[in-house]
């Protein structure tokens, strides 16, 4: 079982940062981070494994990054140049499957562990 807490959400205008944690209680092989807009289905943003390789959202390449802290077992992500259309929940998501070579994924169904979510607003 890995219990995730998220924290750093907030209200911000558009262009603004945020950034977003996630500590997790215990190891996972991927990490990632999801969002779910009202009215609109959950999405996967970014994901990142233990041996540190990134996949992104094409939505949000080139503003958001997402690292962690091994030692800490925290999730981090970066959120810069925010748009209105990035308001939304983020969850934070964790599994231990080994995913070998094809690296950590983007789907809801990948991840076994949720957050319970962080409320992102950004206004124009």
């Amino acid at each position: 079982q890995v219990q995730l807490v998220e924290s750093g959400g907030g209200s911000v205008q558009a262009g603004g940062s945020l950034r977003l944690s996630c500590a997790a209680s215990g190891y996972a092989n991927c990490m990632g981070w999801f969002r779910q807009a009202p009215g609109k289905e959950r999405e996967g943003v970014a994901a990142i494994g233990r041996d540190g390789r990134t996949s992104y959202a094409d939505s949000v390449k080139g503003r958001f990054t997402i690292s962690q802290d091994n030692a800490k077992n925290t999730l981090y992500l970066q959120m810069n140049s925010l748009k209105p259309e990035d308001t939304a929940i983020y969850y934070c998501a964790a599994d231990r499957r080994w995913v070998g070579s094809r690296g950590c994924s983007l789907t809801l169904q990948s991840y076994n562990y949720w957050g319970q979510g962080t409320q992102v607003t950004v206004s124009s």
